[in-house]
């Protein structure tokens, strides 16, 4: 299995944690309880899943999830094979992508993307298009509506692009698109999409209806 993987020139990387109530969404616990955000946060995963899922029906792309919190088994429980699941390294986010990135060109990938679990509005539509532009330029980013970007594809290494990064802000995408244009790197910008990371960001969202007592 892992022989016929390494042939596969694009891999797509999904950033999570494990939904366990009290640790993750903690920023939506105040609106939907401590089970509420866990269960969202659940939702969303699959719902990515769904969209990796039609992805890979006609494109040849490795998959992998880097997760934060419970374990490799909890993991693998929730996203059986052939999807692996492995911890994300140590450090901030960008050390993270930055390590994520440079353990896969290193196996001579070609084409990669990494995406969170945050954004509903991420489609397999989407990510197939950023794939493809990455035949052309060397960034593709999908800007976040709170000023962070919810995919980043690479066709090369830039460790400059996670360097000097405000984590978390509404400056993020600024900041890394002014890296972009420093070191003179051709980048595309995908649609603008919201995240769900807080209270507000709910009401772009019918939350009540996935929250259901119905909704596994």
């Amino acid at each position: 299995m892992a022989d016929k993987f390494n042939k596969i020139p694009e891999k797509l990387i999904i950033f999570t944690r494990y939904p366990e109530p009290g640790k993750t969404k903690t920023r939506l616990i105040p609106a939907l309880g401590v089970e509420g955000a866990a269960k969202l946060h659940r939702h969303l995963i699959q719902h990515t899943l769904n969209q990796v899922e039609n992805l890979i029906k006609n494109r040849a792309v490795e998959v992998e999830v880097k997760y934060a919190g419970g374990s490799q088994e909890l993991m693998q429980k929730l996203i059986p094979p052939p999807i692996n699941c492995t911890p994300q390294s140590q450090g901030d986010l960008g050390e993270k992508m930055k390590n994520a990135l440079a353990e896969n060109f290193a196996q001579q990938k070609q084409r990669l993307l990494i995406i969170g679990t945050d954004c509903p509005g991420l489609d397999n539509h989407r990510l197939k298009q950023a794939f493809d532009r990455l035949y052309n330029y060397d960034l593709v980013l999908g800007p976040a509506l709170d000023g962070g970007y919810y995919l980043i594809g690479m066709r090369r290494m830039i460790p400059e692009l996670f360097a000097k990064i405000d984590w978390g802000t509404e400056i993020v995408m600024q900041q890394t698109l002014a890296i972009a244009q420093h070191l003179n790197l051709t980048y595309s910008l995908l649609d603008t999409l919201a995240d769900i990371d807080r209270p507000e960001d709910l009401t772009l969202f019918n939350i009540e209806a996935k929250l259901s007592p119905n909704f596994p």
